[in-house]
């Protein structure tokens, strides 16, 4: 049977296709194999196409061998390779048999090995078992250990809490109250604490031999506690002794009070009761001496009599002055030196006999600082002292209840007849340097009395400044006024008040106390007006009101640039005034002149030229030209007469001058205007020369 070769297939352009019935004619076939015919055929088909892309098949196929011849040349050449394989075999037959050997010797070398090693493993698992036993047993034992250790640690601590040496008995009974009887002291109490707190100390049996000494331990301690304590505080009461001094020396004592505190609270309040009692009566005997000793150096300022709207001699100032320095009386109301009370706030307290000895006198708000700074100073010390040695705040205000009375009792006493408002607005600031001392200080104990005190100024200080102000509101005009003038002495003293008030209040911008100077304004404006219509003249009275404000003004400005709203009053004021003035002597020397410039020229020149003729301005032109140089002359000499501030007063003549020149200036104009006014050109002054008598008479300041 022939095959179709592949170029055959491939030029007829169709895919290689294999004759299934050559295949299945050329293979026998036996009649029980006829019934699976079909499917045998369908499997070959079915093995032909997947094997049609083998390529080795393909290939075979392609050259036309036939596949049975192609099997069979395989089959022969497996059984030759056999054959080869079975030959080297037989060559190599001894080294396989050496080979064997070695094998066998390695099998009984290993088998010895694992021999050994299994007895090996026998006596590691032996081994094991014997450490597993120690390590029970060493966990046991040290179990055991830790237990004891553990109720030897407490036994010994039961022990060392709660036996009483000997040398500890030895310093409680018989040692002296210092350092080591201090750490002696803190052992007692921590055996005493030990045997009152534990439940399982009071149900030993050696609670019942050592706490009876324990408590004779405790009763000696706080027996000779009690004595030292109050032979300390007894030494406070010795005259002429530093409290601070000896103070500082029992806080090394301080814990023999906390063992009080803590064991005997009967006996610490009776320490306590001591304490309190004895620095009551000290600092009270303390505060009582010096407010007596600050008496003798107190110099009065002021008295109910000593205010702004009084008359002079009403006040006895003639009879008084013999008795009181003159300096005193200046201070009524003027701020002056006074001052420096405030910048001496942190200086200690005054020392009184050094003071008198030096025959020194005070105003009162010298005194009142001292004794302020003192009480101060003193509560700071006491109140650190009883926080630190009594550890207790409140004690303070029991110890200080004394001191404080007394300085109150003085205090009220003083300020129900003191009448000077300066002294009273100093104590205000003091207190308040005071309160922002402590602050600083973080000492609160004196908060509520600075308070009361500071309270109790600003109503007094109310009262007296009214009664200022009553004064001038309700002052006798006949009696106050004098034919001069010059500032009145009201007016001085009211500038110099303001002044202090005002410079007092700067660093601190109390509104009120703004309020009530602006109410004293309005009533010393209301009293100079007043006086001023005393005069007959109206220039009188202008100059009289031009000195006492330009007064006003100079004595604010002196106190400093706080003048603020009453300062700038004034000055509107003075200048409205001067302006009055200034026509008022224009009008003395220049009468016609002026009424002519007002009603005969205005600022239309066309309606004023029809007004006005050679007639009406020739004398105007001939009086000035005539007169001028005298009428300025005694204006000069009127205004020197007038003022007695020397630069205003010329102030105001040059503004009068120029007022004089703008009057002359619009005259000559007028003049040019006039029908034949060409004719007066020759008796005309020329400005030039007015000029040069304005620049004469400034020249001489």
């Amino acid at each position: 049977m022939e095959v179709i070769p592949a170029a055959a297939a491939a030029h007829d352009g169709q895919k290689q296709r294999f004759d299934l019935g050559v295949f299945v004619g050329d293979l026998p076939l036996d009649d029980d194999d006829a019934a699976s015919d079909n499917e045998s055929l369908e499997g070959l088909q079915q093995e032909l196409e997947d094997c049609k892309n083998d390529q080795e098949v393909a290939n075979i196929l392609a050259n036309g061998i036939k596949m049975r011849d192609y099997t069979k040349g395989v089959e022969n050449s497996i059984r030759q390779v056999e054959l080869d394989s079975i030959q080297d075999y037989i060559t190599e037959s001894e080294n396989l048999v050496l080979l064997h050997d070695q094998i066998s010797d390695c099998d009984n070398i290993l088998s010895q090995m694992e021999t050994v090693l299994t007895g090996f493993q026998t006596e590691i698992g032996s081994i094991s078992s014997e450490i597993k036993v120690l390590q029970e047993k060493s966990m046991d034992m040290g179990l055991k250990l830790r237990n004891r250790k553990a109720a030897e640690s407490k036994l010994s601590k039961f022990v060392e809490d709660i036996i009483v040496p000997p040398r500890m008995i030895d310093i409680i009974v018989d040692g002296e109250v210092n350092d080591e009887y201090m750490k002696t002291l803190e052992i007692l109490s921590k055996k005493i604490k030990f045997i009152e707190a534990d439940s399982m100390v009071k149900t030993s049996k050696a609670l019942k031999d050592v706490q009876p000494e324990v408590e004779r331990l405790r009763q000696k301690a706080v027996s000779k506690i009690f004595e030292f304590i109050i032979q300390k505080f007894y030494a406070l009461r010795k005259p002429k002794t530093n409290i601070q001094i000896l103070q500082q020396s029992v806080l090394k004592y301080k814990y023999t009070i906390v063992f009080l505190k803590e064991h005997a609270k009967e006996i610490y309040a009776e320490v306590r009761t001591a304490y309190i009692d004895t620095m009551n009566k000290v600092l009270s005997a303390h505060f009582r001496a010096y407010i007596q000793a600050l008496e003798k150096l107190q110099l009065d300022i002021a008295t109910s009599t000593d205010l702004l709207g009084v008359e002079t001699r009403s006040t006895g100032y003639l009879f008084s002055i013999g008795k009181e320095p003159l300096k005193a009386r200046s201070s009524v109301f003027a701020l002056g030196e006074r001052i420096n009370v405030l910048k001496d706030i942190e200086q200690p307290a005054l020392i009184p006999h050094i003071s008198e000895a030096k025959s020194q006198k005070y105003p009162y708000e010298v005194l009142f600082r001292s004794l302020q700074k003192l009480l101060i100073d003193t509560a700071t010390s006491e109140y650190l002292f009883s926080d630190d040695f009594f550890g207790e705040e409140s004690l303070f205000q029991d110890i200080f209840a004394g001191p404080i009375q007394v300085v109150d009792e003085y205090f009220d006493a003083v300020l129900l007849n003191c009448y000077d408002a300066i002294g009273i607005m100093l104590m205000i600031r003091i207190i308040h340097q005071h309160q922002l001392i402590m602050f600083k200080r973080r000492i609160p104990c004196l908060d509520s009395y600075l308070d009361k005190v500071n309270m109790s100024l600003w109503p007094r200080f109310k009262m007296v400044f009214d009664l200022h102000l009553s004064s001038l509101r309700n002052a006798n005009i006949k009696t106050l006024w004098e034919d001069d003038v010059h500032p009145h002495y009201v007016t001085r003293r009211y500038a110099e008040f303001t002044a202090s008030l005002v410079h007092l209040n700067v660093e601190y911008g109390d509104g009120q106390l703004d309020l009530n100077l602006e109410r004293l304004r309005m009533a010393i404006e209301d009293l100079l007006v007043k006086l001023a219509k005393m005069f007959p003249k109206p220039k009188m009275q202008t100059v009289f009101l031009i000195n006492n404000y330009d007064l006003t003004i100079a004595i604010l400005k002196e106190a400093g640039t706080e003048g603020g709203k009453t300062q700038l009053h004034f000055e509107e004021v003075l200048k409205s005034n001067i302006a009055i003035y200034v026509e008022e002597v224009l009008l003395e020397h220049f009468s016609d002149l002026i009424k002519f410039v007002k009603t005969r020229t205005s600022e239309d020149p066309a309606s004023s030229s029809d007004k006005a003729n050679i007639g009406d301005v020739e004398p105007l032109v001939k009086d000035f030209v005539n007169r001028w140089k005298a009428a300025i002359e005694l204006m000069h000499k009127d205004v020197i007469t007038s003022f007695s501030n020397f630069l205003c007063g010329m102030e105001i003549l040059k503004a009068a001058l120029t007022q004089l020149l703008l009057y002359y200036t619009r005259l000559t104009e007028c003049v040019k205007r006039v029908n034949g006014g060409s004719a007066l050109n020759k008796d005309l002054v020329s400005i030039s020369s007015i000029l040069y008598e304005i620049k004469k008479y400034s020249r001489t300041f």
